[in-house]
């Protein structure tokens, strides 16, 4: 027997019961899809799925892609969507009954109904960073498997809340870092790992230096004035744990990454790419910087407030230095005594160029090797083995996004005990780790 058939203790009854009923029914003849022959994939061995924030009909919408790239995998279901505007939940409903030709997709304005259904083995998260520990801690409580986007979490207390509950129930958790699923950053990283530029002592990150500010429909507006909420859209469940303020057009869907209340802006979603890669590189998955100091641009706009122009420096115990910055090149470049590396997930370069020729040996250093992002989730659901961006990881690595916004704010050096995830003797510090969330909302 398959692991996948296997999958979920959560669908064992159900399977049990409709074998019996079956063995009265079944029909004389049976279409070989039924029976996962002729290349395809039986329905008791695929993986069912929700998707929670589906985002709109705007091409490169993550909801949407990250929908679309299960629908297009023979091993997986998908059977309801959930989104707190219904013209995105009726959107994406119709695309998935289009996909298989019926009406079976259920839809759900809040994700606890999603939740609850015992035959849904996987979901996938694409919400505001704001939201993502609450849906992700109730996912795991609800024994679902998880894939979410990056960042993981809208803090670093929240983030912990995570891991803890993904250790706590035994579920598998992906986060939707592909650059962990990239063979030029996986074989960039092994080179560092493996001594090619020699020692290496300083780590350069580039990430996008200004607010992305859209306005090109699909309820994607500028517009920061407050109006009436449109028809179909949830506001109050789409604030969920935010502060309570009035609506305007240009604070919800694309916009909200620029909004301090709902996200860290550029540094907290890119952090999640190559503030990984960085640490992927450094061999710091598992802790942190020990010092971190930086300085940025806080705009003055009525709604758009997060961070631009920046810079922060990170000190780690293991001798190393990354700089974060805004007008660096997007991408990685790890600086050694005997050369440099720099990737992307568009590129790949060094000097010597030499570097790049470089194989790596049966007996060195190899990174965990994922060709396949949502492939690599579904292969470990069913092997139940730690999936290539695991909580643990993620969490570690947007921290150093949400250290740096930290020192930013209040301007001066920063001491961090990573094994802690505390500051070190600095109560000011330690108050912006997190802030309340407005009820009925608690982790």
């Amino acid at each position: 027997m398959s692991n996948r058939s296997n999958i979920s203790r959560r669908r064992f009854l159900a399977k049990a019961a409709g074998t019996a009923v079956g063995a009265v029914a079944f029909p004389y003849f049976v279409p070989s899809s039924a029976l996962g022959k002729a290349g395809t994939v039986a329905p008791s061995n695929r993986i069912t799925m929700g998707s929670i924030g589906v985002g709109g009909k705007r091409p490169g919408g993550q909801g949407t892609a990250d929908l679309q790239g299960f629908l297009g995998r023979e091993d997986v279901q998908v059977v309801a969507v959930c989104d707190v505007d219904k013209i995105h939940r009726n959107w994406a409903r119709d695309i998935v009954n289009e996909k298989y030709g019926s009406k079976d997709c259920s839809t759900y304005n809040d994700f606890r109904q999603l939740l609850a259904r015992a035959d849904i083995d996987a979901v996938s998260i694409v919400v505001p960073d704001h939201w993502h520990a609450i849906i992700g801690v109730a996912a795991a409580r609800a024994g679902k498997d998880i894939f979410s986007q990056k960042p993981l979490a809208y803090s670093i207390p929240e983030g912990r809340a995570i891991c803890d509950a993904v250790k706590r129930y035994g579920v598998i958790w992906q986060t939707g870092n592909s650059m962990r699923s990239s063979r030029n950053v996986r074989f960039a990283c092994e080179l560092v790992q493996n001594g090619r530029i020699g020692k290496l002592h300083t780590v350069k990150v580039g990430l996008p230096n200004v607010n992305n500010i859209a306005g090109n429909g699909d309820r994607i507006s500028k517009n920061t004035q407050p109006a009436a909420v449109p028809e179909g859209l949830d506001y109050d469940m789409w604030l969920g744990p935010a502060p309570w303020v009035a609506y305007s057009p240009g604070r919800c869907h694309w916009n909200f990454r620029w909004v301090n209340d709902y996200s860290g802006g550029q540094i907290t979603d890119w952090a999640g790419h190559y503030c990984d890669v960085a640490q992927w590189g450094m061999g710091t998955d598992l802790t942190g910087p020990i010092e971190i100091e930086g300085k940025g641009v806080f705009p003055t706009d009525s709604l758009f407030d997060t961070v631009e122009n920046y810079r922060f420096d990170c000190m780690y115990a293991e001798g190393l230095t990354m700089i974060v910055a805004g007008p660096f090149k997007d991408g990685v470049r790890f600086e050694g005594s005997e050369g440099w590396i720099y990737v992307s997930h568009r590129e790949l370069d060094a000097q010597p160029k030499s570097i790049l020729d470089s194989v790596i040996g049966p007996d060195e250093i190899h990174l965990y090797k994922s060709n396949d992002h949502k492939g690599n989730f579904l292969d470990c659901i069913g092997t139940r083995s730690e999936a290539a961006s695991p909580a643990k990881i993620a969490q570690r690595s947007v921290s150093v996004g949400h250290l740096g916004l930290i020192a930013i704010r209040l301007g001066r050096k920063l001491k961090w005990n990573p094994d802690k995830e505390l500051f070190v003797n600095d109560s000011e510090a330690d108050r912006l780790l997190s802030r309340p969330m407005r009820g009925p909302w608690h982790l």
